[in-house]
């Protein structure tokens, strides 16, 4: 606690000093006659041999120095919600959380301390923010995106560049385009079409070019209706460079790259992480013999060398030693980023805020403690400290509330340890025959047996073996009594396995570039044994593999039911992790493995318990939510969100993010469901996904069809401590194409607290199909209790516009408008109806 007041008192010194990060800003220069000149004074010097080598990445993360002509090395950082350069660093909210702030001066704002994070590294160019649509819950890489809509995500993001950007990093946003899924993202084919693709899969990426004048777009590894993105001419060149004018650097993602004379030729400026595809000898040969052009290659060149001058990178070091690597401010950002991104979705009774009543908490579950800042993949942030959600409670609450703690459940390590097996001729353990091929084929090279299979470890990107192998296991398992049993496997990487239990397969890991632990609940009877068959392939030269069984009734915790039942409240914290959302892979619908058990028992024993939820999206909750009064989805809240959970539960901040996606009951509530699974696919042929579900993704498909399932929670919702109420709406004509819209906002509750002001739209008379509401501009405003502001919002031609595909443009039908103001897509309190000529 006195930590936190030491932080708090020295930024507010550094506040009043004035010295918060303003003097060390460098915001990039326009580009201008002069520096043209300068470029190509630089492109001069230049061989056509250094030329080239500057279109492919070193070391990594790194562009060309070319000494000769002041260009240095530039460095790049994974992000895109910190600065993952080697060593600690700050870890902000995840992308899906500052977007339910639904506050682009936030987003600014943490752009800007990235920014100070990177100079204090030495870092040129941080890669995000992410942009790409929440079209499913499954999407492993959900967490960094800012939601299901173009203009939340688009807002959100420029928000973001113009912060990072200010202080001379350049932002890179990505991943360009229509990367939705991490289902075997190195091969998926996106089929599209350009409606779609134009009004809800594009214009967030357009914002970032046009608005947020962002230095760098990165592609993404996906195909779009048969090209990779990086060789992609119609996307990467005809519309990003030609139609919206970026003058920045299209880079490709690591390893994206197949083609490199394609990619020369759909504008791919820089390919990383080194010039795998577009190999310094096959662009030097065929720009000499003329297939490729020189005045194209000057140009990748130009953008390289411009984006240099225009930042300031040939000036001045980037490494800045005046600004701390560990920050204070920075800190604060991280703490008021996860204030605003915490969404209270359900708080029946008012059990929230904890009362004076509450003066023991018991705080449990896998989620508690160590802190969950991040997930898992190139957006994870190793920290300097972060707080947990025990540790957060336990500093809120001071010596007021005593604070009980257990984790609930056992760790995978746990299980995998703890299980007990016997081979086929009575011994403890499981057979283990490891195989010279990677098909079980022939004699075994050798045979023991193993105690247990606990050598998991959650890699990600591993080296491939160079020889191969198979390993099985099989034995038996013997159930102590009656029940459901939870069987329990973990591989890694591009490992595969598959389980079998009595012959029958239960669980299959196929091949794919990442993983995450796998269960199947089987119904076994006392003292009847179940065989057990194991076949494993490892892509690395070790075992890593982990399996293990566990009775559900023993999975729980008994000190953490007896914790709760002695408690006055209970806090449980589940959710995803780094080893179970991450890029590179998909994640399950339902909550990791055992923790809606977890959830029950502790409701049962606790009348007072509180869910809060570390995820990058929706999830699975008809199992358990009916049966606890409080719900906080907390996403991936960065280093300080323990402390501002805590300050939510304990009232010192009335909760007032926003969803920005629709939270389905069911997963086959969503409309992407029958389209979003790649079917089969022949061999040497990529997985394909048609986007069936056209411009109607999410909020838009449910508000467009009321008769359908509609979400549990919808887009835009999210409870407060306080009450506002909207009215006294006016539509004002400015122009043809070019609406004004006000109405005034209003706290008629009891405490200060934030609103999201949403407008949305609806065209009854358009000539195509079109959702019936459309967010098309919002306003957060922050009251105090009794307190009206008047909201002022303009709505100019796009926002009434569809794309035309036969017009390959922006379409707006003269006709019937409906305008609609409300605290979400659902939810709406006032409407108007006006009429536009054309």
């Amino acid at each position: 606690m006195q930590n936190r007041l030491l932080k708090r008192l020295t930024f507010s010194l550094f506040v009043a000093l004035g010295i918060c990060g303003a003097a060390y800003a460098i915001t990039p220069t326009p580009s201008n006659t002069a520096i043209d000149q300068q470029v190509d004074a630089m492109l001069a010097k230049l061989t056509l041999e250094q030329k080239v080598e500057l279109l492919g990445g070193v070391d990594n993360f790194s562009v060309h120095t070319e000494p000769q002509i002041g260009l240095p090395a530039l460095i790049m950082s994974d992000g895109p919600y910190g600065v993952r350069a080697p060593g600690p660093s700050t870890a902000y909210m995840a992308g899906i959380g500052l977007a339910a702030s639904w506050d682009p001066d936030l987003a600014k704002d943490v752009g800007a301390a990235m920014g100070r994070d990177a100079r204090a590294r030495g870092v040129h160019f941080l890669l995000g923010p992410g942009v790409n649509m929440y079209r499913a819950p499954q999407n492993g890489r959900n967490m960094e995106y800012l939601g299901e809509d173009p203009l939340l995500a688009g807002s959100m993001a420029v928000g973001l560049i113009e912060g990072v950007q200010s202080e001379g990093v350049v932002a890179t946003v990505k991943h360009f385009a229509a990367n939705n899924s991490e289902y075997d993202r190195r091969h998926l084919d996106t089929h599209i079409d350009e409606r779609t693709l134009r009004e809800i899969y594009l214009p967030a990426f357009e914002m970032a070019v046009k608005q947020g004048h962002v230095g760098a777009v990165m592609s993404s590894y996906n195909l779009v209706n048969g090209d990779y993105l990086a060789e992609s001419r119609a996307i990467s060149y005809d519309i990003l460079k030609k139609e919206w004018g970026f003058d920045g650097i299209f880079m490709s993602d690591w390893g994206a790259t197949h083609d490199g004379l394609k990619a020369f030729n759909a504008g791919l400026d820089l390919e990383m992480p080194a010039p795998d595809a577009m190999k310094p000898d096959l662009i030097l040969a065929n720009l000499r013999n003329g297939k490729l052009s020189q005045a194209m290659l000057d140009d990748k060149v130009r953008r390289i060398l411009r984006t240099a001058v225009r930042f300031g990178f040939l000036d001045r070091p980037q490494k800045d030693l005046s600004l701390p690597l560990y920050s204070v401010q920075n800190d604060q950002v991280a703490l008021k980023n996860a204030l605003e991104g915490l969404v209270l979705l359900k708080n029946d009774r008012h059990v929230l805020p904890f009362d004076a009543s509450v003066k023991t908490v018991a705080v449990i579950g896998p989620n508690a403690d160590p802190a969950i800042s991040s997930a898992g993949g190139s957006s994870h942030i190793d920290v300097f400290q972060a707080q947990s959600v025990l540790t957060g409670i336990t500093h809120v609450a001071g010596d007021k509330v005593r604070v009980l703690y257990s984790r609930g459940l056992p760790s995978a390590m746990d299980v995998f340890k703890k299980s007990t097996f016997s081979t086929s001729d009575g011994k403890s353990g499981l057979l283990k025959e490891t195989f010279v091929n990677d098909d079980f084929q022939g004699k075994p090279a050798s045979s023991t047996v193993d105690a247990q299979v606990d050598l998991w470890k959650p890699e990600l990107w591993t080296e491939h073996a160079t020889q191969r192998q198979s390993i099985r296991w099989s034995g038996r398992f013997m159930p102590k009594h009656d029940g459901k049993y939870l069987f329990l496997t973990a591989a890694a990487s591009e490992d595969t396995y598959t389980l079998y239990v009595d012959g029958k397969p239960v669980i299959t890991q196929p091949h794919r570039e990442g993983q995450a632990p796998l269960y199947a609940t089987l119904a076994l009877h006392a003292n009847q044994a179940v065989t057990i068959r194991l076949d494993y392939k490892p892509d690395v030269a070790y075992s890593r593999m982990g399996f293990g069984v566990v009775a559900i009734d023993d999975l729980i915790s008994q000190d953490a039911k007896k914790m709760a039942a002695m408690a006055d409240a209970a806090v449980v914290a589940v959710g995803f992790d780094p080893s179970s959302e991450s890029e590179a892979y998909d994640r399950t619908f339902q909550l990791p493995w055992g923790q809606e058990a977890l959830i029950e028992a502790i409701a049962a024993a606790n009348a007072k318990t509180v869910v809060t939820v570390t995820s990058g999206g929706g999830y699975a909750t008809d199992g358990w939510l009916d049966k606890v009064p409080a719900l906080l989805q907390n996403w991936y809240p960065g280093q300080e969100g323990g402390a501002a959970i805590a300050q939510v539960l304990f009232g010192q901040h009335s909760p007032e993010g926003k969803l920005p996606i629709s939270f389905e009951r069911q997963w086959s509530d969503n409309p992407t469901h029958d389209w979003y699974d790649a079917p089969s696919h022949a061999p040497g042929t990529n997985p394909s996904v048609t986007y069936g579900e056209g411009v109607f993704l999410g909020y838009r498909w449910y508000t467009s069809h009321p008769d359908k399932a509609q979400p549990l929670f919808s887009f835009g919702y999210g409870l407060s401590y306080t009450n506002f109420r909207f009215a006294n709406l006016a539509t004002k004509t400015v122009a043809p194409d070019h609406v004004e819209i006000s109405f005034d906002v209003t706290n008629i509750g009891k405490r200060e607290g934030a609103e999201v002001a949403q407008v949305y739209v609806g065209d009854p008379s358009a000539k195509v199909a079109r959702p019936a509401r459309e967010l098309k501009a919002f306003r957060k405003v922050r009251l105090k209790p009794g307190q009206t502001q008047h909201v002022t919002l303009q709505l100019d031609r796009r926002a009434f516009a569809y794309y035309d595909v036969s017009r390959h443009d922006w379409q707006v039908d003269p006709g019937l408008f409906k305008v609609y103001v409300g605290d979400a897509s659902n939810s709406i309190s006032l409407e108007a109806e006006l009429t536009l000529t054309r």
